[in-house]
Formats: C-alpha cells, sequence, structure tokens
C-alpha cells in the first residue's frame, strides 16, 4: 500500500500543479477569493455543484466566469428572476409550420459551467427544472431527454441580505449541492488594492485558458485513486451521526439545537470533498485536516436548527465548530 500511496502522490503532484497556475492567473485580474476558487476547483474535481452566499459586489460572478476561462470550458450565466420559467433554462420545442415538424431549442442549461444567479428569485417550477439536470445530469425537453456533457458544473448564488420577492430553496434541493459557500467582505489590504485595479476605465486583463475540460475529467479518476484510511472514514461517520444522535456522540446539550441532522449525503461528499483537498495540497491520501477543511461548506446547508437556537441566536455554523472542534481526531 505504501508504494500505491507514494505512486499516486507522484501522480498527483504532478497534476495538481495546474493549482498555481490557475491561481496566479486570476490574481492578476482578481483580488483574494482563494479560499472561493479553491473550492470551486473541489466542485469541478468531484463532479460536485456549489451554492455560493455572500453581498453583492464580492466578485463572485467574476471568479467564475474568470475560471470557467481558464479551464477552456463553456459557460453561461442565468438571471433568475420570479418571471423566469424552465423554458428559459432548459428549452422548448419549436413548431416549423413550413413542415409541421417540432424542432428542439436547447436552452443555456446545455453548458459547461452554468452560473444560476440569485437562484432564490426563482419560482419552484425553475427550481425542478434544474433539480433534474443536476441529480440526473440530463434534461427532457418534451418527450427526449437529453444528457448533458461530462464536465457540467451549476454555481448557484444568492444574496442572504434581500428576502422581498425571494423563494426559498426547499431543503431537499439545498441538499443536492454539494457545497455551500459564504463569502465575507475582503480585508483592509485587499480592499485598497481592489480600488486601485478596479478604479480605472480601461478593458481589464484577458484570461487565456490553461487546461481544458478534458484534464479535469482525466483528474477525477485520480482523485478517486487518492487514499482514504479507515481511520479517516470513521472520523467522517463520527462527524455526521453528530448531527443526528448529538447525545451518543457526547454532545448532549446540542441536542434541543438541531431539528434534523445531515443527510447521507453529508458522508458521502465529505469524502470526495476531502480527497479533492488532498488532491489540490499535493497528496495522494487525506489526512484529518483535509476533513476539517472542507467539512463547514458540506454540513452547513444540511443541518436544520431548531427554533430554539434561532431564539438563543445558535447559529449552524457555531454547531459545526463546536463537533469539530470536541470529535475525536484520528
Amino acid at each position: 500500500m505504501t508504494i500505491d500511496i507514494e505512486t499516486v502522490t507522484a501522480e498527483v503532484q504532478q497534476e495538481a500543479a495546474f493549482l498555481g497556475r490557475i491561481m496566479a492567473a486570476l490574481e492578476t485580474v482578481i483580488v483574494g477569493q482563494r479560499f472561493l476558487v479553491e473550492r470551486i476547483l473541489v466542485a469541478l474535481l468531484t463532479n460536485g455543484h456549489v451554492l455560493i452566499e455572500g453581498v453583492p459586489g464580492l466578485a463572485k460572478t467574476k471568479v467564475v466566469k474568470g475560471l470557467t476561462k481558464l479551464v477552456d470550458a463553456r459557460f453561461q450565466r442565468i438571471q433568475f428572476t420570479p418571471d423566469l420559467l424552465p423554458a428559459d433554462l432548459i428549452g422548448t420545442l419549436i413548431y416549423n409550420p413550413r413542415d409541421g415538424l417540432f424542432t428542439t431549442r436547447k436552452g443555456p442549461i446545455f453548458a459547461n459551467v452554468v452560473l444560476a444567479d440569485e437562484i432564490n428569485r426563482a419560482p419552484a417550477k425553475v427550481h425542478s427544472a434544474l433539480l433534474e439536470a443536476m441529480e440526473e445530469r440530463q434534461v427532457t425537453i418534451g418527450d427526449s431527454s437529453y444528457p448533458l456533457d461530462d464536465l457540467f458544473l451549476v454555481l448557484a448564488t444568492q444574496n442572504p441580505i434581500e428576502q422581498e420577492g425571494t423563494y426559498l430553496l426547499p431543503e431537499a434541493q439545498m441538499d443536492r449541492f454539494m457545497l455551500k459557500i459564504v463569502i465575507t467582505y475582503p480585508s483592509r489590504d485587499e480592499e485598497r488594492e481592489i480600488m486601485r485595479r478596479a478604479g480605472r476605465t480601461g478593458k481589464p486583463a484577458e484570461l487565456t485558458p490553461l487546461i481544458r475540460p478534458d484534464d479535469i475529467i482525466r483528474m477525477r479518476a485520480l482523485v478517486d485513486a487518492i487514499y482514504l484510511d479507515p481511520k479517516i472514514e470513521k472520523y467522517i461517520i463520527d462527524l455526521v451521526f453528530a448531527t443526528r444522535q448529538p447525545a451518543d456522540y457526547g454532545f448532549a446539550e446540542l441536542a434541543r439545537f438541531i431539528t434534523y441532522g445531515a443527510s447521507p449525503r453529508a458522508s458521502i461528499n465529505l469524502v470526495l470533498a476531502s480527497r479533492a483537498m488532498a488532491f489540490l495540497r499535493g497528496r495522494g491520501y487525506v489526512v484529518p485536516q483535509d476533513v476539517k477543511d472542507i467539512a463547514p461548506e458540506v454540513l452547513r446547508h444540511r443541518i436544520i436548527p431548531s427554533y430554539e437556537a434561532d431564539a438563543e441566536g445558535i447559529t449552524v455554523d457555531w454547531l459545526i465548530n463546536r463537533l469539530l472542534a470536541e470529535t475525536e481526531v484520528p
């Protein structure tokens, strides 16, 4: 097994070198946001989807567009609005009176990276259409189903400060997102650099592709080969089950703050995301820190706090931090 790990590590270090090149290229047009970029790469490497929450003006769209250019992928941005229809997303059948036939016009969902901007502004029927694409990797138009590309990533954004005219995403749909990323304001130094770069009328620098979608697909096979020790598997199970049965795992005082714990998708995605984190860090094996670093993004939208937690100002992130701080680490 040691020889296998060493072999995988050597391959990982060679393949993961692209991260440094991507970050260096993005930093020519974007200040900061390494945290966001790293987690989007985790989703790309594991065939997952991402929900990004942050106030306006934090360069969410700019990061996604820039990363898509560097991967040479097809990008579509869809502005979700209350009057959006499923056909605006997936496409529709167009009747041609000349020959009396219907032809399929595919919608913007047929891309490699789809940015669903302000997803919570669209009604449930649009969410349902998006859900099929996310989960089944296919789209149904009329009586026919059309497969999506192997590289297909939905990046959805939502604004946490505006609730008027929005539709809350159902917990079942939230669970389909692999990660929920919360981004905050930049630091003072970063803000100063943003002012210096953006406070100009000139055209920003253009990004050129560094890798291709086929490279991402190839890297996924290597991510699957990264070694996950049974002790790490037990650690992941302990974390997830502590959200469902807190008293059985030494967190009896937290039970009143949790209505529902994380689903089995949390365990699956913690395994996948931890392997991807190890890959990005140039290792052929997962360490507990990989799990700890990505656990908040995997668990954040899968734990439903109780009314009592809301009343006492207990947040999901506080609960997760408590679990990570006190769960025994292998």
